[in-house]
């Protein structure tokens, strides 16, 4: 278990909150916790690929360029899809 501090003015609206929904104010900071942790990690993960792919990129000179993935992503999902363009250095 831990133990967290409110201000008095959250402490209100998160009980008025919880009042509202007919949960627990501990419910509600759980799913708020679960929720941003997940996002961290999301937020983390795309960071980690980013740098990733930019290493990459440096090391092979390998890539789309804006308007070739623009071009590709605009036929997604329509009659003119089209398979991904080749990668070129």
């Amino acid at each position: 278990m831990t133990a967290i501090e409110i201000d008095p003015t959250l402490k209100a609206q998160l009980d008025q909150l919880a009042a509202d929904q007919h949960r627990s104010p501990t419910a509600l900071i759980h799913d708020a916790v679960a929720d941003y942790i997940a996002r961290a990690q999301a937020r983390e993960a795309a960071h980690r690929d980013a740098d990733a792919a930019w290493s990459d990129f440096q090391k092979t000179g390998v890539h789309l360029t804006g308007d070739e993935l623009d071009a590709w992503l605009a036929g997604w999902g329509t009659d003119s899809e089209t398979p991904p363009p080749a990668c070129h250095t």
